[in-house]
């Protein structure tokens, strides 16, 4: 119904108005879409440092090699869309098959008996309401991408036929390869293996594959290779459209005048991305990042509602079933509330104020549209330096 660049952005910006929207594309640049883009390159850096036997060494090599990813996906995503995209396929089926491999072990292992953790279930595991919800944390945070096609509308050929279709699709067969390569991980791995492990199918690899037990951090390099320049492609565009709309920066929503690539937006997306690798550890910028990003996926969950009412005239190329939405409201609630209501930490007041902190920004240079002319020169001088112009009109696309 809404075939633009942007996806919640737009969908706030329709159902709620500037400041939700605002606020979400704030909270994407500085935090959801730049600590994804360090948590995976941190991954991708983890099994590098692992593939070369310094497991367990000191964080700066770690950090080192996920600052030089960052960068040089950056500039294949300012290069060219094509070669990014192109990158993205090649990653994408080298990444199926390294989890194939993975499962048909597994299978394996389970003809020969090994079951034991399998069949112990959840023995000994918590179940505390608060627990739970961190756990869908992690769990959800493997899963997150599911929404990322919609942040690139405006560049699929036909966004009413191939976005219900590909979105259907992709979920379910990522589903079933994350279960079946989970299952395969504990035919081999205790509870307790697999949770101190700093790389996961690194130490499967060691335990099923002996001598070829190298394939599996390699392969996991360029998994998260591939899912670093996806996240690099669709961060890049949410700034673009923040800024068309005049909520950043003009120039961020400036265009190669050749290559119609954003490289404004990207370079501030990779420049956020390389402070995040600086502080924090993978598990606590998963939960910082999964607290404030279920809010803004609750506020999505409801807009959909809200123009059932407000735009009921809208052609809707495919409509989906009332229930779901609802659902996932309420989810999106329990996974908000339950840390908050049964263990509050300060961690998710700091969250909120960050987020909330937005509208410093917001009202003088949004909404009283406030001018400084050092924007002006910065602007001129970006133009001279990366070759880039505005688009014609605010309808253009990428």
């Amino acid at each position: 119904m809404l075939p633009q660049t942007g996806g919640e952005y737009v969908y706030l910006k329709t159902a709620f108005g500037d400041i939700p929207a605002f606020l979400f594309a704030w909270f994407n640049i500085m935090i959801s879409k730049t600590s994804s883009f360090a948590i995976v390159t941190l991954t991708f850096a983890t099994y590098a440092v692992s593939f070369f036997s310094m497991c367990g060494g000191p964080q700066l090599p770690v950090k080192l090699i996920s600052a030089i990813t960052i960068i040089l996906v950056g500039i294949i995503n300012s290069w060219s869309a094509t070669l990014a995209a192109r990158i993205q396929i090649i990653f994408t089926f080298a990444k199926v098959l390294a989890l194939v491999v993975i499962i048909i072990g597994g299978f394996v292992k389970i003809a020969q008996g090994h079951t034991s953790v399998l069949s112990s279930g959840f023995e000994g595991t918590l179940n505390s309401p608060f627990v739970i919800a961190l756990a869908f944390y992690q769990a959800l945070w493997a899963y997150g991408g599911w929404q990322n096609l919609n942040m690139v509308a405006e560049e699929i050929k036909n966004p009413p036929r191939d976005i219900p279709r590909a979105l259907v699709s992709s979920v379910i067969i990522v589903i079933t390869l994350y279960v079946l390569t989970n299952i395969s991980y504990l035919t081999v791995m205790t509870v307790d293996e697999l949770l101190d492990s700093p790389a996961v199918a690194a130490t499967w690899g060691e335990k099923v594959l002996g001598a070829a037990k190298m394939i599996i951090p390699l392969s996991v390099m360029v998994s998260t290779f591939g899912s670093t320049n996806g996240s690099a492609y669709v961060g890049g565009r949410l700034i673009f459209a923040a800024a068309r709309d005049g909520f950043l920066p003009e120039v961020l929503s400036f265009l190669h005048v050749r290559k119609y690539t954003p490289i404004p937006s990207m370079i501030l997306s990779i420049t956020v991305a390389l402070l995040m690798i600086i502080p924090g550890s993978i598990s606590s910028l998963i939960n910082f990042f999964s607290f404030t990003a279920w809010c803004f996926y609750g506020m999505t969950f409801a807009s959909l509602l809200v123009m059932r009412y407000t735009k009921k005239d809208t052609p809707r190329p495919y409509k989906v079933p009332i229930v779901i939405p609802i659902l996932m409201v309420f989810v999106s609630i329990y996974l908000v509330a339950a840390p908050i209501i049964y263990e509050p930490k300060i961690e998710f007041l700091y969250a909120f104020v960050f987020v909330m902190s937005g509208l410093l920004f917001y009202f003088p240079l949004v909404y009283y549209n406030l001018h400084f002319k050092c924007i002006d020169t910065i602007t001129m001088y970006s133009q001279l330096l990366l070759e880039v112009s505005p688009p014609k009109s605010k309808e253009d696309k990428l």
